[in-house]
Order: structure tokens, then C-alpha cells, then sequence
């Protein structure tokens, strides 16, 4: 798995063994972040990447001008590849991991953020549980479906590439507080 743009452009980064991830494509990934750059939610942002799994998504924004990235991620050995991966980009000043829960962990760092990105597993049902909590101008979701993100939230985008669905969810105006 490579960077696709920014400052780490092709840079390789560590996988898991196993199919317990299941890594973005390079044209999902790169599909994604045009979309987030056309909202200029890229440059200077606050990121939390949610099920953090390889911290590949993170890593990426970090590598188009994000500020710092907050990776969350259940699996122990997970996160400690994502930490490798970190090191080997030199973005451990601009990274946190955390070993947690996602929904848990969610709870009590709601936000605010400038861009959140959720890659569950497909089978992930939750949505309302992290939309009902979450703080954030934008979201990014990849699933292998649509997903409705409930009150308070629109989705501005959806695109579907081969088995993947991505969305970009915003806050609506009348919901900021």
C-alpha cells in the first residue's frame, strides 16, 4: 500500500498480515481525497481516523497539508503497525494512537474536528451512535453501502466504486452550535 499524493507521494506503508483490514484502493483513495481537497478540508486540518485499521487514510491527509491526525484503533497490533507506519513517514510529531473502542474512545473525544474519517468493517451498524456524538465540519465514510447519518447531518456526496461506497457528510448549518 503506497501514499498517492502529497508530500509522501509513494511512500510504501506497512499492511497487516491476514484479512482482518481491508485497505482503500488507490483510486478510492485517491477519489476521496479530491473530493475533500474541492471542500478545502485537507489543508491545516484537526483528523480523526476512526477504526484507524494500517492509519493509511491518516497518514494520507497528513501528507496533503493536514495539522495533526488522531488515529483510534481497537486492535493492539494494528495500532502498533500504524505507529510504525508513522515513524517510517517522520509524522510522530503530528500523530496520536490510541488503543480503544471506537465508539467508546468517540464518547469522550467527540470534537470538534475538522475531518473525520470512518472506515468500519462493512458489517459496522452503529452509524447513529458516532453521528449522534460526533463534532466535526466533515466526514468521510467508506462503507459497502449507503448509511443515513441521522439528525443534524446531510449527505453532500456519495459515490460508489466497484463493492465500495464513499460518502462525505456534512454538518448541516442549523446544527452548529
Amino acid at each position: 500500500m503506497r501514499v498517492v499524493a502529497g508530500k509522501l507521494k509513494g511512500r510504501s506503508l506497512d499492511s497487516p498480515e491476514g484479512d482482518q483490514i481491508r485497505p482503500t484502493s488507490n483510486r478510492v483513495k485517491e477519489a476521496m481525497f479530491n473530493a475533500l481537497y474541492s471542500l478545502d478540508a485537507i489543508e491545516g486540518a484537526r483528523v480523526l481516523d476512526l477504526f484507524a485499521g494500517s492509519g493509511a487514510l491518516g497518514i494520507e491527509a497528513l501528507s496533503r497539508g493536514s495539522a495533526e491526525a488522531v488515529f483510534v484503533e481497537k486492535s493492539s497490533r494494528n495500532a502498533q503497525l500504524i505507529r510504525q507506519n508513522i515513524e517510517k513517514c517522520g509524522l510522530s510529531e503530528q500523530s496520536k494512537v490510541h488503543i480503544d473502542e471506537a465508539i467508546r474512545w468517540l464518547r469522550n473525544n467527540s470534537g470538534p474536528w475538522d475531518l473525520v474519517i470512518l472506515d468500519p468493517p462493512y458489517e459496522f451498524d452503529e452509524w447513529e451512535n458516532v453521528f449522534d456524538v460526533l463534532e466535526a465540519k466533515v466526514v468521510v465514510v467508506e462503507s459497502n453501502r449507503e448509511i443515513k447519518p441521522g439528525n443534524g447531518w446531510h449527505v453532500q456526496r456519495s459515490r460508489q466504486y466497484g463493492a465500495t461506497v464513499v460518502l462525505l457528510v456534512i454538518r448541516d448549518q442549523e446544527s452548529k452550535s
